[in-house]
């Protein structure tokens, strides 16, 4: 599965006219207080609601939301490994309105430098019926950093611990709702099928235990629970768990971090157990030092707890109470996946595509009357369409992977998958597609700088 991950350790550089002040803190860190405070600011039900639900998309194992931002409708990833609102992929043309604005440095994994961003305080947030009037908002310009094109669709920043810390929130990834409660008014109803598990709280995110076995040896592992990070299992340290002989895992790009592309390793572990819960052959990546140099890690913490594990349950976060509730679904048994084809595809831009409107066509009748026989002779002239369409373009490669020997390079535009046309497939289709079964068969149209042409493989496990 092509995999958008997103870490934020965000570290901020306020500069004032005369001199520059810089603070080693975590953006939306309270400095005077214990890790958890629940007051009337931020986000809050009108007087008399309860709970609410809202519906969300499900875009590569991530929670997509729609919230309104100064009266603007955006989407925003429900993120919970990061401590601030984020909003990004915008211009400065842009007419989303912002308030009370000052200039940040923000960092975060990748292997590049930090960038320049603005905070931006006092505005009006909502999702659904809980509105926080009195919001603070990180901005980032830099257009690199727009991660819409990895996933297909509009994604105009982040929300995370701001709107947790306020609610208990019921996730529902089979049915794609999510209900969230004001815990003084009521909760949601915990059956036995549940299972409890502590929030251990660093820095405002949320951070969990469990045992995993890597190279037939247990370990508990100390992970941040992060519903931003499409991949199942992220870990730190490869030491004791990537051999060479025989080869147990393959290197690739992992994600896009707020610094920058993020690569590493990719294995898998034996299994992994949930309290009792068991997962089998479960997906890890191992990023590489570079994207975690200057990045402040929180004291004994081995890695991340991502999307595609948390999917495999109905999850319900209570931030207030320090816990996590864990119910598996539908989508517990599914195998985990590798990308296959070893091709990282991203939206880029819109083409003009003419095509067949089958809805309309133009029939000329004429009947020609014989001495033997009578018949109706119908000419059809084709009506076309023409509309605007996404543009799918290679973005990156897997070296020695079936795509990269079949001869495709980044920035191919792919034109048609197994002979349909590639606008008429979602992005997260693509994705869904090159994890699918192993031996499976594709082929791809693929327009080389106005060459176009044909490549087939065939998709393959690399471990």
């Amino acid at each position: 599965m092509l995999q958008f991950s997103v870490f934020f350790y965000i570290l901020t550089r306020l500069k004032i006219k005369k001199n520059t002040i810089v603070f080693t803190v975590f953006v939306g860190l309270c400095l005077c207080c214990n890790a958890l405070i629940f007051a009337q600011s931020g986000f809050n039900f009108e007087k008399g609601v309860k709970k609410d639900k809202i519906v969300f998309e499900l875009i590569n194992n991530l929670v997509i939301v729609p919230v309104e931002l100064n009266g603007e409708k955006l989407s925003f990833l429900l993120d919970t490994g990061v401590n601030a609102t984020i909003l990004f992929g915008v211009t400065q043309a842009d007419s989303i309105r912002v308030n009370d604005i000052k200039p940040v440095k923000l960092r975060g994994l990748g292997g590049g430098e930090g960038v320049e961003a603005y905070v931006s305080r006092n505005n009006i947030i909502t999702l659904g019926q809980a509105t926080d009037r009195s919001h603070s908002i990180y901005i980032i310009f830099d257009k690199t950093l727009n991660f819409s094109p990895r996933m297909g669709v509009p994604i105009h920043g982040i929300l995370g611990y701001d709107f947790f810390k306020k609610f208990i929130v019921k996730v529902d990834y089979i049915g794609k709702k999510i209900t969230f409660y004001d815990p003084s008014a009521d909760r949601p109803r915990i059956g036995r099928a549940f299972q409890s598990f502590d929030l251990n709280f660093r820095k405002n995110k949320p951070y969990v235990d469990f045992d995993v076995s890597l190279a037939q040896k247990q370990k508990t592992a100390t992970l941040l629970v992060d519903s931003g990070s499409s991949d199942a299992l992220w870990l730190f340290d490869e030491e004791h768990s990537i051999i060479e002989v025989p080869k147990n895992y393959f290197s690739d790009f992992l994600g896009l971090g707020l610094s920058g592309h993020i690569y590493g390793k990719r294995s898998k572990i034996e299994k992994m157990d949930i309290g009792r819960f068991q997962l089998s052959e479960v997906n890890v990546a191992f990023p590489n030092k570079a994207a975690l140099e200057d990045v402040v890690l929180v004291e004994g913490r081995d890695g991340s707890l991502g999307g595609d594990v948390l999917k495999r349950f109905t999850v319900i976060f209570d931030y207030p109470s320090r816990k996590m509730y864990l119910r598996r679904n539908g989508n517990f048994n599914q195998p985990f996946n590798y990308n296959m084809s070893g091709l990282t595809i991203e939206h880029s831009g819109m083409t003009l595509v003419k095509d067949i409107d089958n809805s309309t066509s133009d029939f000329r009748n004429s009947d020609r009357m014989n001495e033997s026989i009578s018949k109706v002779t119908i000419q059809v002239s084709p009506v076309f369409k023409f509309f605007m369409a996404p543009r799918f373009v290679v973005a990156d490669v897997r070296e020695n992977s079936p795509a990269g020997r079949a001869g495709i390079l980044e920035g191919d535009e792919i034109l048609s998958i197994n002979g349909k046309p590639a606008f008429r497939f979602e992005l997260y289709q693509i994705i869904s597609l090159f994890t699918s079964d192993e031996g499976k068969r594709i082929s791809l149209q693929v327009d080389r700088a106005g060459n176009v042409f044909k490549v087939k493989f065939k998709l393959q496990k690399v471990i």
